[in-house]
């Protein structure tokens, strides 16, 4: 799988995490911090990495910055795009399975590298569900992105 990594700034938890994508096998694409030369500041990684995944150029994307909340508001900003807040491993697999989320946004101050691995084993194991109420809410999520305030 291609996935879009971005992070504001250049963190342990970062690295890890590109460490750790790689190691599972997925291709990693870095954006912000972890790609000289890329605009580090949130809002425009994640941008980057969520249009990465609204074009098809990327399977899925992870974002980071310090709490996690500015980089998964930036990339719902993205038309197409479900990130995720994740703090834990529940909240991921919920995310996944309820939301057919389909970028992970993170906390580098609050995420670990043992919490990270069971964030990720969650994420990568939850599927889509095809409850048909599910299914709706997610629908009605695309349909907002073609609205107007």
């Amino acid at each position: 799988m291609r996935i879009s990594v971005s992070s504001d700034m250049d963190e342990p938890v970062a690295r890890s995490l590109v460490a750790e994508l790689r190691a599972r096998g997925h291709e990693v694409v870095a954006h912000g911090a972890l790609h000289p030369g890329s605009d580090p500041r949130w809002a425009a990684c994640s941008e980057s990495a969520a249009r990465d995944v609204a074009t098809g150029a990327a399977d899925q994307a992870v974002v980071c910055c310090w709490t996690g909340t500015g980089a998964s508001i930036a990339a719902n900003k993205v038309a197409g795009v479900r990130a995720a807040l994740c703090t834990d491993a529940y909240t991921a697999d919920g995310a996944r399975r309820w939301n057919d989320a389909n970028v992970l946004a993170l906390s580098l101050r609050l995420t670990s590298e043992p919490l990270l691995k069971e964030i990720l084993d969650a994420w990568f194991t939850a599927e889509a569900s095809e409850d048909a109420e599910d299914r709706e809410n997610v629908a009605r999520i695309g349909r907002l992105d073609l609205r107007k305030p």
